[in-house]
């Protein structure tokens, strides 16, 4: 993605990377049926982000916080923005994706990741008090994620699934 702005900087985040940043950052990712967590703080125009493939891991006890579940990265986010002096609760959240990338699977587990994620989502944001402004979750495809941390602003285009003919029936 090109940037007109000569002073912004553009983070692209791939399955499991977060980014914490300040104004001058630009935040994008491509989710699925995985999600995104966007904090803002609207004072200090500080912003995070996140991009997980799954709620939380069976045997997570004792391990070093992975940035691939919803669970932990919420805990390395909230440590990160704890480090600049950013109270969770001042920010406002966004949740992002858990789109049915597989809608002819028959395997209700295939079909329902995105859906976890999403609730996920929405139960961390409430557990720590921090409250929902936005959100465009589920559906079928893919959607493209741009957040400006400079105005707080995050832009989400969702493509839905070419499903060629005689495969849906």
């Amino acid at each position: 993605m090109h940037s007109d702005e000569p002073d912004l900087v553009e983070i692209v985040l791939g399955p499991g990377e977060h980014f914490v940043g300040d104004a001058r950052h630009r935040i994008c990712t491509l989710l699925g049926s995985c999600v995104s967590i966007t904090l803002w703080h609207p004072r200090y125009r500080i912003g995070a982000m996140s991009h997980f493939l799954l709620p939380s891991r069976a045997d997570g006890a004792g391990q070093v916080l992975d940035g691939r579940y919803g669970e932990e990265v919420m805990c390395i986010l909230l440590r990160k923005l704890a480090a600049v002096h950013v109270e969770p609760r001042e920010c406002v959240g966004k949740i992002f994706g858990g789109g049915n990338m597989f809608p002819l699977q028959s395997r209700a587990d295939a079909r329902n990741v995105g859906v976890k994620n999403g609730e996920a989502a929405r139960a961390l944001l409430r557990a720590h008090k921090i409250p929902i402004v936005s959100e465009s979750l589920f559906g079928i495809g893919h959607r493209q994620i741009i957040f400006d941390v400079r105005s707080g602003d995050v832009w989400a285009r969702q493509a839905n699934l070419v499903i060629p003919d005689g495969l849906n029936q």
